[in-house]
């Protein structure tokens, strides 16, 4: 009977997947973007997923909720166009709003903490607006089926079938793989039924299990994965985990956050906090309507875009009306 119930729930996941997908137009983009350019490139980005796994380790946040991090932040980049200064403020800001759905309310950490260990110079209130955009942006619709979610379904399938597995098919590597992964953008492009299921495959090629590679062909017929897919996706996989592993890799560095918060460092980042921040602050009143109108063209995928309405340091309002005219309504 538990074996069904996954199975449903596993069907029923995969219905939902497609509405959490990140604009694969808008990842795209981000792809073809140039180091040092206008807008985010992909390293850029990746660079700051491996920064919210790091702030993840160090406030013991879930591995959901980094997991989740990561989809509202690639759905939200590759609907807007960003400019790259503006990319720490959207991804603490993804991180905060994953902590809070993931109700980890005991672990949550202030808006003020989250800036001041992440050393990232803008203030409170312009985080505080940033989620505000972020959540009118993706509708609200927060509770994204990723591909941690298949992963523990997966787990649990195998496990049902028979409990002598729990010790063999070990779920924090391969949630540590996952996590892995995620730092790279190309991963976000993959279905994440298959990308579970990939990581799931190779796991089990490494055991050398025929038992549980039985269950995982059985999973894959369940959901209807082509052969092709399954390939192309695992072989992408195998060669992540291929590199991460090598000493070459730079991997996010724990170690500097453990660092800075000793009683020196502490002080000298409560100095540096009360510096004048890089991001200029976000004004109260209102963008010009027709500015946005224009900015929103520009993207090739047709999205609107970020990089005109955030301004310059000395000039420019922060947000369009039509942001702030959505906040009004009741």
């Amino acid at each position: 009977m538990e074996a069904i119930k996954l199975m449903k729930e596993l069907k029923s996941n995969l219905d939902q997947e497609v509405h959490y997908l990140p604009k694969e137009t808008g990842l795209s983009l981000i792809e073809s973007t140039q180091e040092n350019g206008n807008g985010v490139s992909a390293k850029c980005r990746d660079a700051r997923v491996e920064d919210l796994w790091s702030l993840t380790s160090f406030f013991g946040y879930s591995t959901q909720t980094f997991v989740l991090a990561v989809n509202l932040l690639d759905r939200f980049i590759a609907m807007m166009k960003v400019q790259p200064r503006y990319l720490a403020c959207i991804s603490i800001g993804c991180l905060h709003i994953a902590a809070r759905v993931t109700k980890e309310e005991c672990k949550v950490s202030s808006s003020h903490e989250l800036i001041r260990i992440s050393q990232c110079k803008f203030t409170v209130s312009d985080l505080s607006r940033m989620e505000k955009i972020i959540l009118e942006k993706l509708n609200f619709q927060l509770k994204a089926v990723t591909a941690l979610t298949f992963l523990h379904l997966y787990h649990a399938i195998a496990l049902s079938h028979t409990s002598n597995r729990k010790d063999v098919l070990n779920l924090d590597k391969l949630e540590a793989q996952l996590k892995a992964c995620l730092c790279r953008i190309v991963f976000s492009k993959a279905k994440p039924s298959v990308l579970a299921l990939s990581l799931l495959m190779l796991e089990i090629e490494a055991l050398q299990s025929v038992d549980l590679l039985e269950i995982a062909q059985r999973i894959q017929t369940h959901l209807k994965i082509s052969k092709a897919d399954l390939v192309h996706w695992r072989g992408l996989v195998g060669q992540c985990m291929r590199e991460y592993s090598s000493p070459e890799c730079a991997k996010p560095d724990h170690k500097k956050l453990v660092w800075i918060v000793s009683r020196r460092t502490a002080q000298n980042l409560h100095s540096i906090y009360r510096s004048i921040p890089d991001l200029p602050t976000i004004p109260e009143d209102t963008w010009d309507e027709s500015e946005s109108e224009d900015s929103s063209e520009d993207l090739s995928s047709g999205e609107e875009s970020l990089s005109s309405s955030l301004g310059s340091d000395a000039e420019g309002q922060y947000f369009p009306s039509n942001f702030r005219s959505r906040a009004r309504r009741p």
